[in-house]
């Protein structure tokens, strides 16, 4: 979970120490379960789910956001998202609880021209726009994104706005489609507290590398300062002293008993190197990084994964290129003659790629 203060004091810089969070129950509802499908948090989203219909929302309208996030997320996420909401619905309805089917979206005429409409619909959101690379793609877009699934009125074109939004917000290198929904939010009536309010929202859900994300293209959409710091749950220190054995910046701080604090500004990650007769544990903290062993695929760290590297081990650990990361670390299992081999950086093209 994100340090409170820190996240507070981040959004109070770009939005005003004032800030409220604006938005109903029912769109703070769904920007959680809009984050939710796109990152795959299956517990956190059933949660969300039967928070929702707890304050009225139905069956069928929560299935169209997770269809509506098919378009952004794709299939298998939004799939998992309606079985996610098919296990709540049979929980709630084994427990006598309502969970209302709701009402059917309204019938289109029978010349409903999905291309005609979708294309007027895509240009009340962005301006006239049209994909002359690939005249495929922008069929699908005018003709079924924004000609069949916006033509379904179980959800508001304003809420498929913030749905979308917080979908693009919970997923690393989407800038600028969620710099352009964001546009599209405001001209489908977000105002400037509500978009302020969705990244309160988002900040409430704890997950700090999308919180971040939103608070930039949000303070970006309106011209506000904000920090180029993600929010970090400790404070990140002094200069690392082995600074000669690291790409970029990183800070440390001793917490005392062996256990350190180490601080990654974004595209900073060590060399290679080895640990010697002492295995050492990562525990992340906040942002996001990497963590690679010799010969093996990378694996993403976010606040929570813990890494046990066994000793003899060739390895390097870092932030993300797009955030700040934040470990907590400590050896155990230490033997006589323990030690630390440093070898080679990151080879920058291999680090480009994740």
């Amino acid at each position: 979970m994100m340090k409170a203060t820190a996240i507070t004091a981040a959004l109070a810089l770009a939005m005003g120490a004032n800030a409220q969070n604006v938005l109903t129950a029912r769109q703070q509802s769904l920007v959680a379960i809009s984050s939710q499908v796109a990152k795959g948090e299956i517990n956190k989203l059933e949660q969300s789910f039967d928070k929702a219909f707890n304050e009225g929302f139905t069956q069928n309208e929560l299935k169209e956001v997770c269809c509506h996030l098919y378009a952004y997320m794709g299939f298998p996420k939004a799939l998992n998202g309606l079985s996610a909401l098919q296990s709540v619905i049979a929980d709630r309805q084994a427990k006598g609880k309502t969970c209302e089917e709701g009402r059917l979206p309204s019938p289109l005429p029978q010349d409903y021209d999905a291309l005609k409409e979708g294309t007027e619909v895509q240009a009340s959101l962005f301006g006239p726009y049209t994909n002359k690379f690939s005249p495929t793609i922008d069929y699908y877009l005018k003709a079924h994104l924004f000609g069949d699934i916006f033509a379904n009125d179980l959800l508001t074109h304003k809420e498929r706005e913030l749905v979308t939004i917080s979908g693009l917000a919970s997923i690393e290198g989407l800038g600028a489609q969620l710099s352009a929904h964001l546009m599209g939010a405001q001209q489908k009536g977000m105002s400037k507290e509500e978009m302020h309010a969705f990244v309160l929202t988002l900040s409430d859900l704890g997950d700090n590398a999308t919180t971040f994300r939103a608070l930039q293209a949000v303070a970006a959409l309106y011209g506000e300062p904000v920090t180029n710091d993600i929010p970090l749950t400790f404070e990140k220190g002094d200069i690392n002293p082995l600074a000669q054995y690291f790409t970029g910046n990183s800070y440390l701080v001793d917490l005392g008993g062996g256990m350190y604090n180490v601080s990654f500004e974004p595209g900073c990650r060590n060399f290679w190197h080895i640990h010697h007769k002492q295995v050492q544990v990562l525990i992340c903290v906040s942002g996001r990084g990497w963590y690679q062993e010799w010969g093996k695929a990378p694996i993403e760290m976010t606040p929570g994964t813990i890494i046990n590297i066994p000793a003899e081990v060739k390895h390097w650990h870092g932030a993300a290129k797009d955030s700040w990361f934040q470990h907590l670390t400590y050896h155990k299992d230490v033997e006589d003659g323990a030690s630390n081999e440093w070898l080679e950086p990151v080879d920058d093209e291999v680090y480009n790629k994740l």
